[in-house]
């Protein structure tokens, strides 16, 4: 049987390039270099540079290297030759199921250092890229790893390179410059800081990337092996990565890029790409994670694991979370929002309360939104919250919606849902730090918060509504509609 064939009349698109031409050429002459080969890697830039190939509009694949977590490289990309099924679900239920194979090479950092360096000095090479998470640029591995990769780039002959951050975290190309440059700083070489330093040679654009991509899915796997797929497995690793070789997400994307590639780029424009100044992509960054997307979904999913919600659909199928979110959204986020000029900050939120987060065909879970929620706190609100204290604070002690959030997310660390029954709480660096501490004393850091929410007209809202959430069975709820609805008031003083 022509496992092709029979793919091919259920609807898969097969690749439409010779791909071990693609794939030498890479090898050869390496153009992109990618840190990050979990699933938001495979469900977009692979997906992009795959479009372009396909147009004829590059010749060139991606080398995509994994610093953190080998086992996703020896599960999801040796076994079947860096190819991978990406699977695009869209809220009106359609399906496209297509075969990736813009990977030209995958290999861990570890025992590859060497064609690592050969990469990096080759003239060819114009991105060194990553998808590494937050609290990837505080791996000290990793970032002196860059650094010395750079290093060797610059040793070659300092051939002009742009190092481009697409993850979610505010002025990512800044972070990311700092974090190589504080290493550069320790060698006390300066002609090779001078090169980091110099925009010239090279660049550490600004970017804004959005496609809301899960874990791999039973449910999708399930699909998958109706239609004949082989491949249905779904494996976890040590380090707590779920990987397939396939990927599932929604069709909604967004990525915006400031224009500055010393070497050049490919033209992923033709892709959907928003090439821009980096005052625009400051701006879309500011808008999707202060206002529009990311602290709705951290707030949803703070209440969808109160109340037992599995999946992010089934929570917006709760009347009450939805008109919440809505009402943040609306009321106290966008009063503060930034307006980028070529997205509408009202328009994309709509998008995404009511067709994005409500996607029954997107297997998202509140778990994973919900990683690491100490270090997204400070962007999600913390930026908010400071821009009612300088802009507008005779608005701030009016503010409800977010002190409920916040007294949410206190109230969800004690592990225990609104029925009383335990529930795991997801990774995050603090977890075990914050769990013994007192209520004031994790208001009072201003690394979570961005203010001393202790210190500011919130503090006596926040404890307020936690003491209450705090009253037993059903106390979260009862709070929670109170507040949503515009009608809590603190009863009692509270003292923690």
């Amino acid at each position: 049987m022509n496992l092709n064939a029979v793919l091919s009349e259920k609807g898969y698109i097969f690749p439409a390039f010779d791909i071990e031409k693609v794939k030498a050429a890479s090898v050869k002459e390496p153009e992109w270099l990618h840190f990050g080969a979990g699933n938001l890697f495979r469900a977009f830039p692979a997906v992009l540079q795959q479009g372009l190939i396909e147009r004829g509009l590059s010749g060139k694949g991606i080398t995509v290297c994994e610093e953190f977590d080998g086992e996703i490289i020896e599960k999801a990309y040796t076994p079947f030759g860096n190819q991978h099924l990406s699977v695009t679900l869209g809220a009106d239920g359609s399906c496209v199921k297509r075969v990736v194979a813009s990977v030209a090479e995958a290999f861990t950092a570890s025992g590859n250092y060497q064609r690592l360096a050969e990469i990096c000095a080759s003239p060819a090479l114009k991105i060194i890229s990553l998808t590494v998470t937050e609290k990837g640029y505080q791996s000290r591995n990793l970032i002196e790893l860059i650094a010395k990769l750079c290093r060797e780039r610059y040793s070659a002959g300092g051939e002009p390179i742009a190092l481009l951050s697409l993850d979610n975290c505010s002025k990512n190309g800044d972070v990311l410059k700092a974090a190589i440059a504080a290493i550069a700083e320790e060698w006390k070489d300066g002609g090779f800081c001078d090169y980091l330093n110099d925009s010239r040679r090279v660049s550490f654009p600004l970017s804004m990337i959005d496609k809301i991509t899960p874990r791999p899915s039973e449910e999708v796997a399930a699909m998958l092996e109706r239609d004949g797929f082989p491949h249905r497995e779904i494996f976890k690793t040590a380090k707590n990565t779920h990987i397939a070789a396939f990927v599932n997400a929604e069709s909604a994307q967004y990525l915006a890029i400031e224009d500055k590639f010393p070497n050049g780029r490919p033209p992923l424009e033709r892709e959907g790409v928003i090439f821009c100044d980096r005052e625009t992509v400051d701006r879309i960054e500011a808008m999707k994670v202060r206002t529009a997307l990311n602290p709705l979904h951290t707030a949803m999913s703070i209440f969808a694991r109160l109340f037992g919600y599995g999946y992010v659909y089934e929570a917006m199928r709760d009347g009450g979370i939805k008109g919440f979110i809505t009402k943040l959204g609306h009321d106290e986020l966008m009063p503060m929002a930034v307006n980028p000029g070529v997205i509408d900050p009202s328009a994309f939120m709509d998008e995404v309360i009511n067709e994005r987060f409500p996607n029954p065909y997107i297997p998202d879970m509140p778990q994973r939104i919900l990683c690491d929620t100490s270090q997204k706190m400070p962007v999600r609100f913390g930026e908010t919250l400071k821009a009612y204290a300088e802009k507008s604070p005779e608005r701030l002690s009016d503010l409800t919606l977010i002190p409920l959030v916040i007294a949410g997310w206190l109230r969800y660390l004690k592990g225990e849902d609104d029925a009383g029954n335990p529930i795991e709480l997801s990774p995050d660096p603090l977890l075990g730090e914050l769990k013994g501490l007192s209520a004031d004393e994790i208001l009072a850091r201003e690394d979570i918060f961005g203010i001393n929410i202790l210190a500011c007209p919130l503090a006596e809202k926040v404890k307020g509504m936690l003491g209450e959430m705090s009253a037993g069975k059903g106390a979260v709820r009862a709070v929670f509609e109170r507040t949503a609805t515009g009608a809590f008031t603190v009863k009692t003083a509270f003292s923690f």
